[in-house]
C-alpha cells in the first residue's frame, strides 16, 4: 500500500474561528467549503486538497512553519497580500529582500507570515 497517489488533508488550529475564517476567505482567497463546530473546510490547489482550521480550546503556536504555498510569482504574491494588511516575517538570522523574501542555497524563495493565532505559514517559489 501507499499513500503517493491520495491527496494530503492540511490542519491548522485555530483558538478564534471567525478571525481564522476572515483571514483565510477574506485575506488569502481560499475556497470555503464548510464549517462546524470541530473545522472550518477550504478547498485549495488543482487537486482540491482539503484545509481543515480546527477549533482548538488552547494551544502554543510552533516556532516553524506548519504550512505553505508554492507560488508562480513570489515577488507579486507577497506584494498582494502585503496591500490585504499581511504582515512578513523578518527574521535577523536569514538576508530577506525588501518584501521579507528570502533566497535560499537550494534557489528556492521564501517569504514568512502569521494567521491571526499566530501559525506560521510560508510562501515559495522552487527553481524549475
Amino acid at each position: 500500500m501507499s499513500l503517493t497517489t491520495n491527496l494530503p488533508i492540511g490542519f491548522i488550529p485555530t483558538q478564534d474561528a471567525k478571525a481564522a475564517r476572515a483571514f483565510y476567505q477574506d485575506t488569502l482567497g481560499l475556497e470555503f467549503e464548510s464549517e462546524d463546530a470541530f473545522a472550518i473546510v477550504f478547498r485549495i490547489g488543482p487537486g482540491r486538497t482539503i484545509l481543515r482550521v480546527t477549533n482548538t480550546p488552547e494551544f502554543t503556536p510552533a516556532p516553524f512553519t506548519i504550512f505553505g504555498w508554492q507560488v508562480d510569482d513570489i515577488d507579486a504574491t507577497v506584494a498582494a497580500l502585503a496591500a490585504k494588511g499581511v504582515v512578513f516575517q523578518r527574521y535577523d538570522f536569514l538576508k530577506q529582500n525588501k518584501l521579507g523574501i528570502w533566497d535560499a542555497p537550494s534557489g528556492a524563495r521564501i517569504a514568512w507570515f502569521h494567521d491571526p493565532d499566530g501559525n506560521t505559514l510560508s510562501l515559495s517559489q522552487h527553481p524549475e
